[in-house]
């Protein structure tokens, strides 16, 4: 069964790992790996990830990426976004902190912001306007 708006807004907004998903071009499949994002209901959602990276190259290339977030407990539930990059910029620290805090124990942010400010290199934050969503919950199995 399909997620209303709210639920499948209010859903994306909860801490889960997405899938990212972003075309690699030619005859390659779609670059898909694991991410961090921060998303809250009605607004667009962003990610950050290494300037140098793959993932920028691609973003830069396409335009557009795929997000999709699932759990399977106490239902099986997923959303699924896709849509334009609107804007992109040098990662701040206060985004690289906001991040981290909505993954990682509080105890735990400060060491890992540190870390990753001195040793990831510089970074980029993409924002993306949602402008396809799927989803469903599909209930208890």
């Amino acid at each position: 069964m399909a997620l209303s708006r709210t639920e499948r807004e209010q859903f994306l907004a909860e801490p889960h790992v997405a899938a990212f998903a972003v075309s690699a071009g030619g005859e390659r499949a779609p670059l898909t790996v694991p991410i961090w994002y921060q998303y809250a209901p009605g607004g667009d959602l962003w990610i950050m990830t290494g300037r140098d990276s793959r993932k920028a190259e691609l973003i830069g290339s396409a335009g557009r990426f795929t997000l999709m977030v699932d759990r399977l407990e106490p239902t099986i539930r997923y959303v699924s976004v896709e849509g334009p990059v609107i804007s992109t910029a040098p990662a701040r620290r206060e985004q690289l902190v906001e991040i981290a805090s909505r993954y990682l124990p509080a105890e735990k942010v400060d060491g890992y912001v540190d870390f990753a400010w001195k040793d990831h290199g510089a970074q980029l934050v993409f924002h993306m306007r949602p402008q396809r969503w799927v989803s469903s919950d599909l209930g208890q199995v």
